[in-house]
């Protein structure tokens, strides 16, 4: 009897011994590792969070290559994990391919729409996040120059990109914004040095304030950006304590709340697309400790106004991936 065998096995004795199956949920990590200071860890956290309310256990898988993808979800799926969360847009086809064989197990994909009647879709307003990023560069900015690095050039990080124009422009219409991707290929999320490199040729153009968003490569950003005496601006997870006092903000995804949240609703969780925009409180951008001192009365007032109008449909903040555009480019 296999290992694996060996554990269907005694999950069945459990379920006919209880007389119900007790199903852990399960968590299963993007490339860039669970402890990537930014969207793998935002994760990791609402995991945690559920584990210390509850006193529950989950299963956890961290992926090392792409070839893993779906041997990762049908294992947890054939051992009982349910329901089984993952993080990022890349699991969205072999996900597609899969949810069919497993109708009882209910999943949740963060960052991309799968439509299957098991599984939850958890997409992001990334673009209202970032409007509120960029108001607080272009008035913190000196050289009206700032930039964005994005980790994999794809359509979901032109959201996060065009949205910071739009905020940096609202304030500054003169002003320029540099941008550069880090690569096409998913080893973009995981090069910090890379992302060094990029945030000194920025820095070399005249840009004092940098955002990145770029998974684990954007750590690099934000040492370089310190080591340059320049601002940067964090994602995903709050990243202002990494260099207090020299990141201006992080635009944070609560990436850890959706994750909560189906862990939460467990066997229970609704199929469909759930959207976190700024008004559900899934975007924002951090203020604490770490860079209060950064943030002036007139910038916290300016982003409370922009929060406000984003809020109520005064300003519309443009959505590239609906049209793969962005206004002010």
């Amino acid at each position: 009897m296999t290992l694996m065998n060996s554990l269907l096995a005694g999950t069945a004795l459990i379920a006919l011994a209880s007389g119900a199956a007790m199903a852990d949920p399960a968590l299963i990590y993007d490339l860039g590792g669970k402890f990537d200071k930014s969207f793998n860890e935002a994760a990791y956290a609402g995991a945690k969070r559920w584990t210390e309310e509850t006193g529950g256990s989950y299963k956890e898988l961290e992926m090392q290559s792409e070839a893993q993808r779906e041997q990762a979800l049908r294992r947890l799926a054939e051992t009982g994990a349910n329901p089984i969360v993952m993080t990022g847009f890349a699991f969205s086809d072999v996900l597609t391919k899969i949810a069919p064989d497993y109708p009882d197990t209910k999943f949740a994909i963060i960052d991309m729409v799968v439509d299957q009647p098991n599984v939850q879709s958890v997409v992001f307003a990334e673009e209202q996040g970032s409007y509120l990023a960029g108001v607080m560069a272009a008035m913190k900015s000196q050289s009206d120059v700032v930039g964005f690095i994005g980790g994999m050039d794809i359509p979901l990080i032109h959201k996060f990109e065009c949205g910071y124009a739009q905020g940096f422009k609202a304030v500054k219409p003169e002003g320029k914004v540099l941008v550069n991707y880090t690569g096409t290929t998913p080893a973009a999320w995981n090069d910090p040095v890379k992302g060094g490199e990029l945030a000194k040729a920025q820095k070399s153009q005249g840009a004092d304030v940098i955002y990145a968003a770029a998974g684990g490569t954007g750590i690099g950003v934000l040492q370089a950006a310190a080591d340059l005496g320049i601002l940067s601006i964090g994602v995903d997870s709050n990243q202002n304590h990494l260099h207090p006092g020299q990141v201006l903000t992080s635009m944070v995804k609560r990436v850890d709340n959706a994750v909560y949240d189906a862990f939460m609703a467990g066997t229970d969780l609704e199929p469909g697309v759930r959207v976190m925009d700024l008004k559900a409180e899934g975007v924002g951008v951090a203020i604490d400790d770490n860079n209060k001192d950064l943030v002036t009365p007139e910038i916290q007032a300016a982003v409370d106004e922009a929060a406000a109008k984003i809020g109520s449909g005064e300003i519309m903040v443009h959505d590239y991936m609906t049209d793969s555009s962005c206004p002010v480019e």
